[in-house]
């Protein structure tokens, strides 16, 4: 699967008193579909939709839904560059619109910081996904899983080549012992089983079918 980075431009900078404490959050666009983007790709809104009600359920719900500062260059949430937590991601027609409070961590204060002095930033969404072209578009396919809604990003009116593009030559591997994303490139993961016998491709198979049933029976005793 390839690891697919998309930027929104226009986030607000929006400030919620509780109790006499002050709490920041950023709001806007954080997903789009049926549309050609700035990276020549497009989103179903069938699937985003699928996978946003996910997302929701799995990870915002749980107060899991971080996002970082800064553009990362892996699926996985460094936890010492988080800025924020998406706290909703609701949909409006083809949009899905965002909420992520300011968390109070050293990356929290910096973006907070920027904002409050007038600095423009963006939010990139990272994901999971095969692509398919389709008539010159790079379609994103149903195999579409969310990394994070949201990171926050800086010079968000920046070239193409700011986001386009970003790891498109790496395939990454979900590892279900580590519970992580693994890094490979296509081209060795090719040479690999070019270079296997069809008893050593059976033996392969055979292994890692058993090491995913052993990760759910730790999971689920």
């Amino acid at each position: 699967m390839k690891l697919i980075t998309e930027l929104n431009e226009e986030v607000e900078l929006v400030t919620e008193e509780t109790n006499g404490k002050k709490n920041y959050f950023i709001e806007g666009i954080f997903l789009q579909t049926e549309m050609v983007n700035r990276n020549g790709r497009k989103y179903s809104r069938n699937i985003m939709e699928k996978e946003v009600a996910r997302y929701n359920r799995e990870i915002i719900e749980k107060n899991r839904a971080f996002g970082e500062l800064g553009h990362p260059s892996g699926p996985s949430i460094n936890l010492d560059r988080v800025s924020h937590i998406i706290t909703e991601l609701r949909q409006d027609g083809n949009n899905f619109i965002g909420k992520a409070k300011i968390t109070d961590t050293p990356m929290g204060h910096i973006a907070r910081g920027i904002m409050e002095s007038g600095g423009q930033l963006g939010v990139s969404s990272r994901a999971m996904g095969s692509l398919k072209e389709e008539n010159g578009v790079m379609v994103v396919q149903s195999d579409l899983r969310i990394s994070t809604a949201a990171d926050i990003v800086a010079d968000p009116s920046a070239p193409d080549a700011f986001v386009h593009g970003i790891m498109e030559g790496v395939e990454w591997i979900f590892d279900p012992i580590k519970e992580s994303w693994i890094q490979q490139k296509a081209e060795d993961i090719v040479k690999e089983i070019h270079s296997m016998s069809k008893s050593q491709l059976e033996e392969k198979k055979l292994s890692l079918f058993e090491d995913y049933l052993t990760t759910l029976t730790l999971k689920f005793n």
